[in-house]
């Protein structure tokens, strides 16, 4: 994959300057908790479970990117200490408890706590995406937005027949391309806005950065236990890819012949 790569406190560009319509965001890839918030007061086990990031999201973003010839902007930093994809309004962007597990460290944080997580981490990430938009604007550069998530097989005691998700807020262009294309995956449970929709609050990245500035967008949500070893995220990933092209020619994006899927 072409394009430069750098690391930053909070958040990392990989493939920057690549030359594919796909701008890829993975806003939980990690579950890094910094030095300064001692923890969170979490216990080993919690601290590395789905509720403190999105196991594999990563590893499959930067296979599409690869597969894309895409750029991949990640968080670096555990979505328990600032989920990315949140507001700093929002009670779930520093959640005092992610399904069954508390995070003492969030619990009753003062105005002035809440907003140096937000300047230190959340406007760092949102200003490196706004970047990479520009620069992709002022190159004349097509651009789909597409984020990548992980979800849990079970959740609060309940399975999820969902396998892919594919989530879109009021701009269901890219969805509904990529839903039309999934019929090349029979055996594959793909759903649209499932396991979560726009109601439950997860479209935050869609809205300020791929509505705000008129540009396809798609949410991708995989269940994490298809994604536990490289070969099965391989897999995944080129599934996806026999979406995501198709989606990016229909929608103007990427012509057949620079289709590497």
């Amino acid at each position: 994959m072409p394009g430069k790569s750098r690391v930053e406190d909070v958040v990392e560009v990989i493939g920057e300057g690549a030359p594919g319509a796909a701008l890829i965001l993975c806003e939980h890839a990690s579950h890094r908790i910094p030095a300064r918030y001692d923890g969170l007061g979490l216990t080993p086990g919690a601290a590395v479970s789905h509720a403190a990031w999105d196991p594999g999201a990563r590893d499959l973003a930067l296979h599409l990117a690869r597969s894309l010839d895409a750029t991949l902007v990640t968080s670096t930093v555990s979505r328990l200490v600032y989920d990315c994809n949140r507001p700093p309004e929002a009670a779930s962007a520093m959640p005092e408890k992610s399904e069954l597990i508390d995070v003492p460290g969030n619990a009753a944080l003062s105005a002035a706590q809440r907003d140096e997580r937000a300047s230190t981490i959340y406007h760092p990430f949102c200003n490196t995406v706004a970047a990479q938009i520009a620069a992709r604007k002022d190159g004349g550069q097509p651009t789909a937005l597409i984020t990548i998530h992980s979800f849990t097989p079970v959740y609060y005691g309940e399975t999820r027949e969902t396998e892919i998700g594919i989530l879109h807020d009021t701009d269901t262009a890219l969805a509904d391309a990529m839903l039309k294309a999934s019929a090349k995956l029979p055996r594959r449970a793909v759903h649209r806005n499932r396991p979560y929709g726009p109601e439950d609050g997860v479209t935050h990245s869609l809205q300020i950065h791929g509505l705000a500035n008129g540009l396809p967008n798609v949410m991708i949500e995989v269940r994490n236990d298809l994604l536990q070893t490289p070969e099965q995220i391989g897999a995944i990933g080129d599934e996806l890819a026999q979406m995501i092209v198709p989606a990016l020619i229909h929608l103007g994006l990427q012509t057949q012949g620079s289709a590497h899927a």
